[in-house]
């Protein structure tokens, strides 16, 4: 069997490059969203362009889902050596801090912070039995300078960062990279010279080289979340 990417969030935009880049290099790719016609639609369009790729539907905050999920690619595609962790926030977790209540930044935990920690948890016996693997995590700006308009993702990001780079400690000498990168913004408006795949490049540098725990992918300054 192939090594496996899996793609917890996976669209048709950055999760459909990433798949194909990662697919060029042998990959086979596991794409996981909520939405089951969506991913089918998005594992069809991969296919087609030559990526070894399949749905599984699983909600971030369903724990039990996700695991099965993940569990499944590994058993149908093979060993899950590579995670990249980037759910796009809803847009209830944009609203403005003094609108924030406790169930729905709890909401936002379960869906950054906890759905990655239950995602590293069910790949990360395979990635040790290879003795190697790699998770990149994906954010916004609020995962390093929170914002009062974005309430939600200001609070669940910094979670998810703060375990992901204890990761990023605890793996080191393991073989395991794990990595953030932030992007500030929405990509088309961050004048990239060849928009999304560039920012697909820098995710497979991220899975394939050890280096520090965060990237920004320009100054928080030019993007705008």
């Amino acid at each position: 069997m192939m090594a496996t990417l899996a793609i917890v969030g996976a669209g048709p935009g950055l999760g459909a490059a990433v798949a194909r880049r990662f697919g060029r290099e042998g990959f086979s790719v596991a794409l996981v969203s909520r939405d089951r016609e969506k991913l089918d639609a998005l594992a069809a369009a991969l296919v087609d362009d030559g990526v070894t790729a399949r749905g599984y539907a699983a909600d971030v905050r369903d724990g039990a889902a996700l695991e099965a999920a993940l569990s499944q690619a590994a058993h149908e595609l093979g060993t899950v050596t590579a995670l990249q962790y980037s759910p796009l926030p809803a847009r209830e977790y944009l609203e403005p801090v003094l609108d924030l209540t406790p169930e729905l930044a709890l909401d936002a935990l379960r869906f950054s912070a906890l759905g990655l920690v239950t995602a590293v948890r069910a790949v990360l016996p395979g990635m040790r039995e290879q003795q190697g693997g790699s998770v990149v995590l994906i954010n916004g700006g609020t995962s390093v300078r929170a914002r009062a308009g974005f309430a939600g993702t200001s609070v669940a990001f910094p979670a998810e960062s703060a375990y992901g780079e204890m990761l990023h400690d605890a793996l080191a000498d393991e073989g395991i990279r794990v990595a953030q990168l932030v992007i500030p913004g929405a990509i088309p408006k961050l004048q990239l010279e060849n928009g999304i795949d560039d920012v697909a490049e820098r995710i497979w540098e991220l899975h394939t080289t050890p280096g520090e725990f965060r990237t920004l992918l320009v100054p928080l300054e030019e993007g705008r979340d």
